[in-house]
């Protein structure tokens, strides 16, 4: 099922999680990766009882709800750890690019202070 299919059929089912009362679509975004994995725990155990062969009794409703459910869950879980993998990622950069400039920094001061005075005067006067 595409992805944005996924979030239409919740809209319009008007899908709800339970988390400390009702929760819905939109808020699992705002729900950190370990409290998702427990609804995630808690619709799969679910799924697993509903699963249970029958030759009599054929699926309802609620199974393709709960299997709505648990692929909204992993898909907003993949996105979060993408998301933090790529802010890690860009955290380490930035860590990088600091430390670079700090050295650049560090050179230009060693030939500001290999000039000879003359040619630091002449700097000087440039400058004003």
């Amino acid at each position: 099922m595409d992805k944005e299919e996924l979030f239409i059929k919740a809209s319009r089912k008007k899908i709800r999680f339970s988390y400390k009362g009702l929760a819905t679509t939109e808020d699992l975004w705002d729900l950190p990766v370990t409290e998702l994995d427990g609804i995630y725990k808690s619709l799969n155990a679910k799924a697993k009882l509903t699963k249970e062969e029958s030759l009599l009794e054929t699926k309802t409703d609620g199974d393709e709800e709960l299997m709505l459910q648990i692929e909204i869950i992993k898909y907003i879980v993949s996105v979060k750890l993408e998301e933090k993998k790529e802010a890690e990622k860009a955290k380490e950069r930035k860590e990088q690019k600091q430390k670079i400039m700090s050295i650049l920094a560090s050179k230009q001061d060693e030939a500001l202070q290999g000039k000879s005075v003359e040619e630091l005067q002449k700097m000087l006067e440039e400058l004003e």
